[in-house]
């Protein structure tokens, strides 16, 4: 089987690393990197089920604790967007249990979200009141268009990259915005770290964007970039240990990180992740 670049088709893309029984790519022409592996047709199912949320690991060890801080972001999130956007409609991408659509429809907007994972398509549809669809967006059948498109830490997930934004940018009208959140491959972070950095973590996460493949991928459906930035993310410490016992499997770590309270809250340490807002093209 070729691989070549989902995002640009170059056929150059050499294996960087592998992690588990899994080859990372590496595009030289548009440094997007990405898992060479083609996902079965129950991985979401089996990958973003009830432990990926409740289990730790790669996941969350409790997702439904870190909704003030999933709240706080969707807000912070939609007053940034203000000065470029409308308030309007718009569709969150993997909306999990709905916390970042919630905060969104604090600050005025109209939002629906979509979800996979039924326990969190439940949740926000039964305890916030939200609009929630059941499904991918590779999958997503709706037949209407939306000011906004949200994918937050959702674009790196897809298991097909190029259909999911083709369906994105049908279901975004004309002059209609994406706002992406995703882990750029070239930061200092992801470059200090090299094949350990925590996102190359197949098969949950698939794509390794840099700015410059996202907003050359983005530029093939119609879309240019308005806006980036660094989001201001802060992370819980339970989330936080979670994550670097499931990257270190360091006995000494899981001893002294319990001398820090779970519930403790800081920023979000590192600065390889980065935020694009991009308006659909009139003539696209």
């Amino acid at each position: 089987m070729d691989w070549n670049c989902p995002v640009c088709g170059s056929a150059t893309a050499r294996v960087f690393c592998v992690r588990g029984e899994f080859p990372i790519r590496a595009c030289s022409a548009c440094r997007h990197r990405f898992a060479e592996w083609q996902p079965p047709p129950e991985h979401v199912g089996e990958t973003y089920g009830d432990s990926y949320f409740f289990g730790g690991g790669a996941g969350y060890p409790d997702y439904l604790t870190e909704g003030p801080l999933l709240r706080a972001r969707g807000r912070s999130y939609a007053r940034l967007i203000r000065r470029y956007v409308e308030r309007g409609a718009m569709l969150d991408v993997g909306a999990a249990a709905g916390f970042i659509c919630d905060g969104f429809r604090a600050e005025g907007w109209n939002p629906e979200a979509l979800e996979p994972n039924p326990a969190m398509a439940a949740h926000g549809r039964d305890k916030l009141n939200l609009a929630v669809h059941a499904g991918t967006l590779e999958d997503f059948p709706a037949s209407r268009t939306y000011d906004l498109i949200s994918m937050i830490e959702v674009a790196a997930h897809f298991t097909d990259l190029r259909r999911a934004f083709t369906r994105a940018a049908a279901l975004t009208r004309a002059g209609g915005f994406w706002l992406i959140e995703t882990w750029n491959n070239q930061s200092f972070t992801a470059r200090a770290f090299g094949r350990h950095w925590h996102e190359y973590n197949p098969p949950s996460v698939l794509h390794y964007f840099s700015c410059e493949s996202l907003e050359r991928l983005a530029a093939d459906f119609g879309f240019q970039r308005v806006a980036s930035g660094r989001p201001g993310k802060r992370i819980a410490w339970r989330h936080a240990r979670s994550l670097l016992d499931h990257q270190l499997s360091l006995r000494w770590f899981r001893h002294m990180s319990r001398l820090i309270p779970d519930d403790t809250i800081f920023p979000y340490p590192a600065e390889d992740l980065f935020w694009m807002l991009l308006q659909k093209r009139a003539d696209a």
